[in-house]
């Protein structure tokens, strides 16, 4: 019989130490680390029958590698095709991730019944019965009737099952409730969730079957289970959306077969979650009477530019010590564009408070959102409202300068496309040609931008 060892895990990031600590060495997390029993893991030649070894062992030189594009195909979502790189690539590990009630199953549940058409995709349920999941199906009106099914949480039984059906696809809903009989611990444990992601990625690659894991949140919305399960997996993505908004976003957080920090926009209907071709025109839903602290920017998330509307508001406060509010926005990142426009823009918000919001629930982390940011503070600081046809991108730094962004000429031309008339940018963004139907005004620093409104 294996004998069992203990070890001390810390719960938040996966640390291993020899002894109890209350604080951990690698994450600084406190009173996290628990003690579990765990048997020694069996031999290769004690594993399922076939599941011998990985796809490519064998020695090779660089210059002998095929480089030829890796085979991909759709899940019949254009958008989250775009977050994926392109599409699905077969033998790879997809991690997706979400606060409750997002909609992760319902997007999946959507894919696979659109992939089973067209080749043999098996559905884990671990959380669900099949009863809830048929129900689901019915009420989204989804053509299930080639989709297969499998209730099942223990990991040894599933890649037994896949080998004798050989899908293309497969879904494990979710990780965190699945377990190996040989890890003495409770499912959704640290050692529990490290080991069942690392043999189901084992037998995806080995198989050349493409895996989609279903992951949980914590309490501040990042993945919950060891941080070792981001880097076992090829490609990490996050569906983000309250319960109150209609809107989902899908972001890329890692990918091994494509540009990192893509965005999907869907909108959940009663039919299930339903593509958004053109997401800026979301975010700029704006009123007919042009108020004071609105103003229009243009992101760059992943390969596009997006569009979104930057509210402020700054009204004088009758505390002591004034309130910063930032929704979807850098807090400190607030106060110190505040204090750049007090020193270079001669504008004094101290007793003001100042609250900012991002339209549609985007979540703003570039740079290109400072100067935008600014001029949307000082017209809600002088009530004066801002052109609708304006809009604006360019970094901020602390010597009142408007630095350059990337993919200036893009945004610009994405703005032009949507309306827009003016265009207050970086000096170094402007383009080389002169764009039909655009005035684009350059600045070099904060001071020429105030001039400008």
């Amino acid at each position: 019989m294996a004998k069992n060892k203990t070890a001390f895990v810390c719960t938040d990031c996966g640390a291993e130490h020899s002894r109890w600590l209350g604080q951990c060495n690698e994450c600084k997390a406190w009173n996290t680390i628990s003690e579990f029993r765990q048997a020694k893991l069996p031999t290769r030649s004690s594993n399922l029958s076939g599941f011998s070894g990985m796809v490519g062992t064998e020695v090779q030189t660089l210059d002998t590698i095929d480089l030829a594009e890796l085979p991909r195909f759709s899940s019949g979502f254009s958008e989250f095709d775009r977050v994926l790189g392109g599409g699905i690539v077969p033998g790879s590990a997809i991690l997706i991730g979400g606060e409750p009630g997002a909609g992760k199953s319902t997007l999946l549940l959507q894919t696979m019944c659109d992939l089973s058409e067209q080749m043999s995709a098996l559905y884990i349920t671990g959380e669900e019965s099949l009863q809830q999941v048929a129900m689901r199906a019915k009420r989204l009106g989804l053509k299930a009737d080639s989709l297969k099914l499998l209730s099942e949480t223990s990991v040894e039984n599933i890649c037994h099952i896949a080998e004798k059906e050989k899908p293309k696809i497969i879904v494990i809903d979710s990780i965190q409730v699945m377990h190996m009989a040989d890890i003495q611990s409770a499912p959704g444990s640290v050692s529990q969730v490290r080991e069942a992601a690392a043999f189901l990625t084992r037998f995806a690659k080995q198989h050349h079957v493409a895996m989609i894991l279903v992951g949980h949140v914590t309490k501040d919305g990042s993945l919950a289970g060891p941080k070792v399960l981001e880097h076992c997996i090829d490609c990490s993505i996050m569906l983000e959306g309250s319960t109150d908004s209609r809107y989902r976003t899908l972001r890329g957080n890692k990918n091994r077969f494509g540009a990192v920090n893509e965005l999907g926009v869907f909108a959940m209907t009663g039919t299930g979650l339903k593509e958004v071709k053109n997401p800026s025109a979301i975010f700029l839903s704006r009123g007919e009477e042009n108020t004071p602290g609105s103003i229009v920017m243009v992101l760059w998330e992943g390969t596009r530019p997006l569009l979104v509307e930057i509210q402020a508001l700054v009204d004088h406060s009758a505390l002591g010590n004034p309130r910063r509010v930032a929704v979807g926005a850098d807090q400190n990142r607030l106060s110190m564009l505040l204090a750049i426009l007090h020193r270079h823009g001669g504008l004094q918000m101290n007793d003001q408070d100042v609250f900012v919001n991002v339209v549609g629930g985007v979540k703003v982390a570039e740079t290109s959102v400072d100067l935008a940011l600014i001029l949307a503070l000082v017209s809600s600081f002088r009530d004066r409202a801002l052109p609708q046809d304006l809009v604006v991108f360019g970094e901020v730094g602390l010597s009142g300068e408007i630095r350059p962004v990337p993919s200036g000429q893009e945004r610009i031309n994405e703005a032009a496309k949507h309306g827009f008339k003016r265009a207050i940018v970086p000096f170094n963004n402007m383009p080389k040609e002169k764009i039909s139907g655009m005035e684009v005004i350059g600045v070099k620093k904060l001071s020429e931008a105030l001039d400008v409104i």
